[in-house]
């Protein structure tokens, strides 16, 4: 179920593509940080995703406000027992992170609206394209 709601996500066609486009690079090390994570169910999709392509060494971070969501986003993580998964669930304030991960950027930024984002915190930034219109 948390795959299929993932993969629901507006995002995850581009999460998808980029992953495929840096391991048709021969990368072997994927960097992914989710700024709104919620309950995490995106980026951990995301996170097995990349290593079903062949990933060797995947990290992920999620950034969230609510202590709750962070704690569901934890637990889920859990399960993945997979050695080469690394994934850290923050409450931070999302400017203060973004501003640190512009020093060693992630390969895959995702946010829901690129404003908010911080275009510099990532290589590749996957926001969700109907947030604008929302907001």
């Amino acid at each position: 179920m948390p795959r299929e709601r993932a993969r629901s996500d507006p995002r995850w066609a581009d999460v998808a593509a980029t992953l495929a486009a840096l391991r048709g690079r021969r990368r072997h090390a994927v960097r992914i940080v989710d700024t709104d994570c919620g309950c995490g169910t995106l980026l951990i999709a995301a996170l097995a995703h990349a290593r079903s392509l062949g990933f060797t060494a995947i990290e992920g971070r999620g950034l969230d406000r609510s202590p709750a969501c962070l704690g569901r986003a934890r637990r889920a993580a859990a399960a993945l027992h997979d050695p080469a998964i690394g994934v850290a669930f923050d409450a931070t304030d999302v400017a203060t992170a973004l501003g640190e991960e512009a020093e060693a950027p992630a390969d895959i930024l995702l946010c829901r609206a690129v404003p908010a984002c911080g275009m510099a915190a990532g290589r590749g930034v996957i926001a969700d394209r109907h947030a604008d219109a929302i907001q």
